[in-house]
């Protein structure tokens, strides 16, 4: 995926972060004080990760992963709104968005051969307090699929604090989001139907089997033989909501897109 933009005053600053490459275009007169945002912002997104990560010892969700039944576990306030969104997104989703997939997603994305780990266990998110229960071990959360929107969703308030009053922010090639008063054409590599997206104030995530299929798990699993779809873009303010939106409509059938284009605007191909 490709930005094309001609602005005077656009500073491009990138970070490898989250198993990706974030890249932030900040529109400034000043090329130093977009450097010195940039760099806050890249400090956050760090600390998200920290977090947010399954493969970081100590983090939120390695340590969820990790209880046993009867613990209950208190939270970042980051992971306690991430996890909240997710769940969300499964509920609306009619469970196809689903971050407790960990041990299935995982036993995919190692390309791991055998039986595919049954899904056991149970973890509840306290309603009023950031804290976790585990009802009954086993159940393991991986936040792969909305941890990046989410990141670029909490920066974006922390550059327009600094100053930056207009940028476009990318985690990756999956997820974008555009914030300030400018519109930002967005190139779609590989796209026929809609090869030029214009953003503004909104967020856009690509998810198709050539991008990161082979990572996507569906809930299921015992009927799914095939992507319905190739490729899935999703628009919607939040980039969290279109990262993981993005990978529950891949698995959605025609039907289930049309239920849900009144909450999101989708575009398959």
């Amino acid at each position: 995926m490709d930005q094309n933009s001609a602005m005077t005053d656009s500073h491009t600053f990138k970070h490898e972060a989250m198993k990706t490459t974030f890249t932030l275009r900040l529109l400034h007169a000043q090329a130093k004080h977009a450097r010195d945002a940039a760099n806050q912002a890249f400090a956050l997104i760090d600390e998200i990760e920290n977090v947010l990560s399954r493969y970081i010892s100590g983090s939120d969700v390695s340590q969820i992963n990790q209880m046993l039944s009867g613990q209950t576990l208190f939270i970042s306030e980051a992971c306690y709104e991430c996890m909240h969104i997710a769940l969300k997104i499964y509920i609306d989703s009619d469970g196809l968005f689903d971050i407790t997939l960990g041990r299935q997603i995982e036993h995919q994305k190692n390309a791991m051969t055998g039986v595919v780990p049954t899904l056991e266990g149970q973890l509840m998110v306290d309603p009023k307090r950031p804290a976790i229960h585990c009802v009954e071990a086993g159940r393991e959360i991986d936040l792969g699929g909305i941890g990046k929107g989410y990141a670029l969703d909490r920066i974006v308030p922390l550059l327009r604090d600094l100053g930056i009053n207009s940028g476009l922010v990318a985690a990756g090639a999956s997820t974008q989001l555009a914030f300030g008063e400018n519109s930002w054409k967005i190139e779609l590599t590989g796209s026929t139907n809609m090869p030029v997206v214009e953003l503004k104030n909104q967020a856009l995530s690509v998810s198709g089997i050539t991008i990161q299929g082979s990572h996507i798990v569906s809930p299921r699993q015992a009927e799914f033989t095939q992507y319905p779809h190739t490729r899935i873009r999703v628009i919607h303010e939040k980039a969290a909501y279109a990262d993981a939106w993005s990978t529950a409509c891949l698995l959605m059938t025609e039907s289930e897109l049309e239920a849900v284009k009144d909450r999101i605007t989708v575009h398959c191909g």
